[in-house]
């Protein structure tokens, strides 16, 4: 296959750049890809795919953020923009135990709009969703964990009918949203999950055929499978290093090889024993001589890596070891191959047609199909088997006469490669290839043999240790009076055991070679001496960063970051005197002096300060004509004598508007006023849905339009304009057609450990850590499998001797599940 390279430069100075391009698309720890180069297997465009034209119901082709740029324009009806299966299935492969991908978009949303940009989902499930609701000014992220929806929301207005460029980037649990090159949020959210179901489904600029439809432009849709995918967006951005899923590989192979030390501790007692009980062919002699043990010949198979072993008796004890297939010097006419009953290759004729070379076995399609035996060409008569891809798919494998289909899998169908190997496939066969730790015996990779790092001084081990040999690795052990620092060193002093260090106790305490190092916690920043609590989002109004994301707040507010105004009045924690209101305002409240009435210059936070206003001595009421000002508590009244001058009438607006006319405000055209005996009194207008008339501005209950109707997310029922309901753990409202909906806000538990519980949508505390959700690993806190391997926190097992159990290291404690499943099939 072709290689692809990329340009990796190690922060904004080019001069630390390599010489020349890597091969892989990969760049080293720490790196960023420069933009372009990227291999293409590794993102989706997903404009390209769906081949957006102007014959698309729904969607037309406009200009872009840029000159000549293409984008699409997505109106206000009824579509369906979805993906054909093909790329459907191509998503699903993608997403396949991935923990790094990045969505990128350049959109320009209509403003005061709700709608989807992107969603992937599998009937009601959304395992990716990206929505911008310009109702409640909200970018929402949608996915699943653990078989449960979760929403991140973040406040932003999106839809303002500007341009905008966003990428949305998961490594992990960690959270990335960057809105026109600028990291908008930062947060560590529950991984989501990304083992997509095959119904899965991608539909672009809405939720599914009925619900959350985008009304604007959208271009450069992207779905990028690499660490940090923003970069290739915003290419002067620096990249962060090293990402989760950086970490996570580190650890996820400290796993491995601990599993494979478990399986190897248990396989060592009887490897020597299965080895004898396979042979045929023992010669012995006396106490120290030489025994050849031979396997046999007509059951070779690949055992220890198909070769001859050498076996000695030495007082009773049998030591075996590997030898060496001997070097093949073929004549011209013959090449080194494997055939049936021997273990090691030997030399065969060859066979030449056309100018090609065929080994042993190897096969030509002529007119008819034709195999190399003994150097001579044989006409095979075996049936090619149907395959069900079309004709352009079909590919002719190497040697053979027979067609596959494309991406087929050779190692499937039978290429064995040694333990130590791994088969590889490729376009047209299958190759061996060493794992890591690993080399080629006598340039076969079919058959590899451990490299001795320690013997061959490959090793990375530091002063103060042993390197000790392992299967594929090594690694370093501390000298009798040494403690560990890390992988590769020791030291004499344990500072840190011992309490002689100046960490703060917010601090993970590490040894060095030069004494002992001090790191925050995370969720703490500072130098490690001193550490104090971080609160991602900030502590809102004079708020305090006690613990992570926890903040202590000033009277009057609350949340975990004191973003959540108390409202007294609402609550009834406050009682003002009656001739005054309660006013909340942000973090505090008072009490307001109610129409007619003034403060009398002392501010009582009461409102007994409140003294009553004499309009009528002040000259400040509205009686006309003849009708005489009475002063009353709170306000006035006119009393009008007998005569015709004394009509009631009220002056408004430099006119004067006739005792009992009504009328509607001119700046709100939902209030309406009237004049009784001198005096205005003004409302909201009274909705009457059952007349006619009704303006559906000022009364959206009313509107009974099919064109304003939501239907819900079940697909079963029909909402009205304005009306409210709860789905999913969410609140949703329907307002001219459109559904927008929000998460529920829960409480925010105090304690260590939460859990949510079937059919809940709030979590709630649990004492078990087994039983949590939230649980955030620490890797210090460790646990012992069955087979006395101590396991990292967040590592998972299968219980020995239960194939059907399977266990997890919570922090220190192992939490065990049995799979009903497996145990029926078993």
């Amino acid at each position: 296959p072709p290689i692809h390279y990329s340009l990796c430069c190690c922060g904004s100075n080019e001069s630390r750049c390599p010489a020349l391009p890597l091969p892989g698309g990969s760049c080293p720890l720490g790196c960023g890809v420069a933009g372009f180069g990227m291999d293409p297997d590794l993102q989706i465009d997903i404009i390209t795919e769906l081949d957006l034209v102007n014959t698309t119901t729904g969607v037309t082709q406009v200009s872009g953020l840029h000159n000549a740029s293409k984008a699409f324009l997505f109106q206000d009806v009824e579509r369906e923009i979805h993906a054909a299966p093909h790329l459907n299935e191509k998503l699903i492969q993608l997403f396949r135990n991935k923990s790094e991908f990045t969505f990128l978009a350049t959109l320009q949303q209509k403003a005061s709009t709700s709608g989807v940009i992107l969603s992937i989902r599998e009937l009601e499930h959304s395992y990716f969703e990206l929505e911008s609701s310009g109702l409640r000014d909200e970018i929402r992220y949608h996915y699943r964990f653990n078989g449960k929806s979760r929403t991140e929301v973040f406040p932003y207005r999106m839809a303002d009918g500007q341009w905008h460029k966003i990428a949305l980037s998961l490594s992990a649990s960690h959270l990335l949203l960057h809105v026109d090159c600028n990291r908008i949020y930062e947060r560590v959210i529950d991984p989501p999950e990304t083992n997509l179901t095959p119904g899965s489904s991608l539909w672009l600029g809405q939720r599914n055929r009925k619900h959350g439809f985008f009304k604007g432009i959208i271009q450069d849709v992207k779905v990028i499978f690499i660490p940090n995918g923003f970069i290739t967006q915003c290419p002067n951005l620096n990249r962060t290093c090293p990402t989760c899923s950086d970490f996570l590989s580190l650890v996820q192979g400290i796993m491995d090889l601990q599993e494979l030390l478990a399986k190897m501790t248990a396989k060592s007692q009887i490897r020597i024993y299965l080895l004898l009980k396979v042979g045929s062919k023992i010669q012995t002699s006396f106490s120290g001589s030489v025994l050849y043990f031979i396997q046999n010949i007509n059951e070779c198979k690949c055992i220890w890596l198909n070769l001859i072993f050498l076996t000695f008796a030495q007082s009773g004890v049998v030591e075996c070891r590997r030898m060496s297939c001997p070097s093949l010097s073929c004549s011209p006419d013959a090449l080194p191959v494997h055939v049936g009953g021997q273990c090691c290759k030997i030399c065969r004729s060859k066979c030449i047609y056309g100018g090609k070379v065929l080994a042993e076995g190897q096969r030509v399609l002529t007119k008819s199909c034709r195999e190399c035996r003994n150097g001579v060409l044989v006409k095979v008569t075996e049936t090619c088997p149907p395959l069900n891809c079309s004709e352009k798919d079909h590919v002719l494998p190497e040697g053979q006469c027979c067609s596959v289909c494309k991406g087929h899998n050779f190692c499937a169908g039978g290429h064995r490669c040694g333990e130590n190997s791994e088969c590889k496939n490729w376009n047209t066969k299958a190759t061996c290839e060493c794992k890591s730790g690993y080399v080629s015996i006598q340039g076969d990779s079919a058959y590899c043999e451990d490299i001795d790092e320690c013997a061959a001084k490959m090793h990375y081990c530091h002063a103060n240790t042993v390197c000790v040999n392992l299967p594929g690795s090594y690694r370093c052990d501390c000298v009798p009076g040494y403690v560990r620092v890390d992988d590769f060193s020791c030291t004499e002093h344990d500072e840190c055991g011992s309490g002689q260090h100046n960490c703060d106790v917010n601090a993970i305490c590490t040894n060095t070679i030069r004494g002992h190092s001090c790191t925050c916690k995370p969720g703490y920043v500072g130098n490690g001496t001193i550490c104090r609590a971080f609160c991602e989002e900030g502590c809102r109004y004079g708020g305090t960063c006690v613990a992570p994301n926890k903040c202590s707040c000033p009277s009057g507010f609350t949340g975990s970051h004191c973003e959540k105004d108390i409202d007294e009045c609402a609550e009834g924690i406050i009682e003002c005197h009656n001739h005054s209101r309660c006013v909340n305002l942000p973090g505090w409240y008072h009490c307001e002096c109610r129409s007619g009435f003034h403060d009398n210059g002392t501010y009582s936070p009461s409102g007994e300060s409140c003294i009553d206003i004499d309009e009528c001595a002040l000259r400040i009421h509205t009686c006309w004509n003849d009708s005489a000002c009475v002063n009353l508590a709170g306000g006035f009244d006119c009393l009008c004598p007998s005569g015709p001058s004394c009509t009631g009438d009220c002056p408004h607006e430099g006119g004067l508007k006739r005792n009992g006319q009504v009328w509607t405000l001119k700046e709100d055209r939902c209030s309406v006023c009237s004049c009784k005996d001198g005096k205005i009194f003004c409302r909201r207008t009274a909705c009457d849905c059952q007349n006619p008339s009704v303006d559906l501005f000022c009364c959206p209950e009313c509107d009974t339009r099919v064109t304003s109707q939501c239907l819900d997310q079940n697909g079963h029922k029909l909402y009205h304009s304005g009306d409210n309901w709860t789905y999913s753990c969410q609140q949703c409202r329907c307002l001219e057609g459109e559904v927008d909906c929000w998460p529920l806000l829960c409480p925010n538990p105090n304690c260590e450990y939460t859990a949510i519980s079937e059919g809940e949508c709030c979590p709630h505390c649990v004492s078990d850590p087994c039983l949590a959700d939230n649980i955030t690993y620490d890797i210090q806190k460790t646990c012992l499998d069955g087979y006395g391997i101590t396991r990292l926190s967040g590592s998972v097992w299968t219980m020995v001797g239960s194939p059907c159990t399977t266990c997890k290291c919570k922090n220190g404690n192992v939490c065990c599940s049995v799979d009903l499943e497996c145990l029926h099939n078993n």
